[in-house]
């Protein structure tokens, strides 16, 4: 039922055009003969009337209302489709502009509409400033998330700072790739596939971070040690030699390795090189130059040692009395 009577306020599909132009034409030809005087004087009687204050409301007059709604609603309908398919043919439009682009003008059409509508219908419109306090008092409380989670939406899209396709990751450890930006939540794909809906406040309020807002660049570290009987400045040229051999290692920021420092058991080394493309995932790479180290240690007899305690016993002479 939900789902049908959204359809009637705004239709889909190519039939939404010839099924206005058939109301239309019905209405007008309706008119030229006469019809609706026909209609208007069986509808609009007293049995079939009832009044609430100084209105009154017939069977006619909800017909009426009823029709006018609907023809207005749906050229609304009709008018933002072709505007949506034309801005989707704008390549040079990047996809935040044009998706807000595309709500500015849904809200500030069906505005227009919905005025027209009860212009049409005979409606007073002085009485709305009635209906803005009721509603005002509704988004103070009831509303209140609603109304936030969509001017958040629009300060995203306004801000560019999140964006479809972005690495974003939330501060519950949540990551994943932006797929798509709705007025109360944003879709967020995860890695394992889930599709997660996260409220457009928490984008606002939240940390988040975002991989890809500037730059497609992320940093890889490594922390590993070597035992204090290796050679460390061969261990850390090999350690660069694994890094720099990987393909996704970039040159611009070079790979670097730095000692960090002398451990209980091990010299512990950190190394820190750069990839292209984050999206493309930094596990993988990680995990490539972590097994190049470990061949090439092995190969020249280096050692990564495992923690490990020295005892020591003193034993002393046990004096006895004379």
């Amino acid at each position: 039922m939900k789902s049908f009577l959204i359809t009637l306020i705004k239709p889909t599909g190519a039939w939404a055009r010839w099924l206005v132009f058939l109301m239309l034409a019905g209405i007008v030809a309706a008119g030229v003969t006469g019809h609706l005087e026909i209609a208007r004087t069986y509808l609009d009687t007293d049995s079939l009337t009832f009044e609430v204050g100084n209105v009154r409301i017939s069977a006619y007059t909800v017909l009426r209302a009823l029709a006018v709604l609907a023809l207005v609603f749906w050229t609304t309908a009709i008018i933002v489709d072709v505007v949506d398919s034309r801005l989707e043919k704008l390549t040079k439009m990047r996809s935040t502009t044009r998706i807000l682009v595309t709500k500015v003008f849904q809200i500030a059409i069906y505005v227009l509409a919905g005025l027209i509508a009860l212009d049409m219908i005979g409606l007073d419109l002085t009485t709305l400033t009635v209906f803005g306090g009721a509603l005002g008092i509704g988004l103070g409380f009831g509303l209140q998330k609603i109304a936030s989670n969509f001017i958040s939406g629009l300060i995203l899209l306004l801000e560019r700072s999140v964006e479809q396709d972005d690495l974003i990751e939330l501060p519950d450890g949540t990551s994943g790739f932006v797929r798509r930006s709705s007025a109360r939540y944003t879709l967020i794909e995860t890695f394992d596939g889930k599709e997660i809906l996260i409220p457009n406040e928490d984008f606002i309020t939240n940390r988040v971070t975002n991989w890809t807002l500037s730059s497609t660049k992320a940093r890889i570290q490594i922390n590993l040690g070597v035992a204090y009987g290796s050679d460390i400045e061969q261990a850390q040229e090999l350690i660069l030699q694994a890094a720099r051999e990987h393909p996704r290692c970039i040159d611009d920021p070079a790979p670097q390795c730095f000692l960090l420092n002398f451990g209980d058991s091990s010299v512990d080394f950190t190394l820190l090189f750069w990839v292209e493309n984050v999206v493309d995932g930094r596990w993988a790479p990680q995990s490539e130059v972590m097994f190049a180290i470990w061949r090439k240690f092995r190969e020249h007899g280096i050692e990564i040692p495992f923690p490990q305690r020295d005892l020591h016993i003193k034993s002393g002479e046990v004096k006895t009395d004379a």
